[in-house]
This record gives structure tokens, sequence and C-alpha cells, in this order.
């Protein structure tokens, strides 16, 4: 897989879906999601067509905040997870990812002021239409003390959704799974906010 990957939102559906595609266009994860599930069930897809499914994301709760995703393979066995840091979330966007029961990344939002300004301004008529463009959050990666491994970038756009991720520090490909299938998770849950 070549670097940088770009996440794209699909703009015209009615249900959420994204691709990841590396720097040479060709497709890594397909996600489309199910709309009105009480306990979110994702399956990912190597592919737009769905032929092979990679991984299914599942939600431990019924519709909670913090609710934990894990990650699993086509045998059924976990290979991650994911979860919103609670309260703490509000003002930054924080999230943990687990190997097991333990943190071996946290994404982070590295500006939460953008936040702040993009909920103001979409307020005002057209403002969301603008906010698009000039707003754009960066969220980091981050090994617990070890520094940023990966960096995920909204690009700016009007009509669609689309995302850069660069790698910036060595992972194997268990974290790199582990990495991008939170990174997805983290934006379908952050997507109303810039």
């Amino acid at each position: 897989m070549q670097y940088p990957l770009e996440l794209t939102f699909k703009f015209w559906s009615l249900t959420p879906q994204m691709t990841i595609a590396d720097a040479q266009g060709n497709p890594y994860f397909y996600v489309r999601q199910q709309l009105f599930r009480l306990k979110e069930v994702i399956n990912v897809f190597a592919d737009t067509q769905r032929s092979q499914e990679l991984f299914t994301i599942k939600a431990d709760r019924i519709i909670d905040f913090s609710a934990r995703y894990n990650f699993l393979d086509p045998s059924g066995m976990v290979v991650g997870a994911v979860k919103r840091r609670g309260l703490r979330s509000i003002w930054k966007a924080h999230f943990d990812v687990f190997d097991g029961d333990q943190v071996v990344f946290t994404i982070e939002e590295e500006n939460p002021w953008i936040k702040v300004i993009d909920s103001l301004l979409s307020e005002l008529p057209f403002g969301n239409f603008f906010t698009g463009y000039l707003f754009n959050p960066t969220y980091l990666v981050n090994r617990p003390g070890a520094g940023t491994v990966m960096k995920l970038s909204k690009r700016p756009t009007f009509w669609s959704r689309k995302f850069i991720i660069h790698q910036v520090d060595q992972i194997s490909d268990r974290e790199q799974a582990q990495i991008l299938l939170s990174l997805m998770m983290m934006i379908l849950l952050e997507r109303n906010r810039g």
C-alpha cells in the first residue's frame, strides 16, 4: 500500500458510504453503513462491488456515546477495537484504539477551535456551505509515549468529504488495519462535526 491514502465519502447516497484508496487509486477498504440500526454492525469490504468481506465492526451496546466498536476478521476473531473517550470528546475528539484490553493508540483532534468556529458559522444562512471548505480538522494517531504514527486531515471541498491519511512512523500490518478501521469508525461518528 502506498501512502498517502485518500478516504472519500460518496456524496449522493442515502446511506453513508466511504472508500479508502491508496496513492495509485486502488481501493483498500469500502464501507456502506446501514441506517436505522439500534446496535451498529458495519461490514468492511475490499472493493465497491462488495465481493470480499475483510472485517466486521460491531458495537458492544445499543446506541451509546461511548460504545466500544470491535473489529472482527472473517473467522470471527477480534483484531482490535475503538472507543470514544466519554465526555473528554465533547470539547476535543478523543478515541482509544485497543488490542485486546490494552490501549495501543489514541486518536486526538489537533485543534478543537476549528470545530467550535465551524459549528458557529454553520448556523448562519449558507454558512454550512463555506465551512466545509474553510475549516478542516486534522486528527493525530499517537502511540502512547512514542509520538504520532499517522495523521488524517480533511481536504478543503465544497461538495464532498475527502480526507488524506499520511503515515508518519513505521507500523505493522495488524496495527495498520487497527488504525484504518478506527479512523473510519471515528469519521462515521464525527462526520456531522466539520
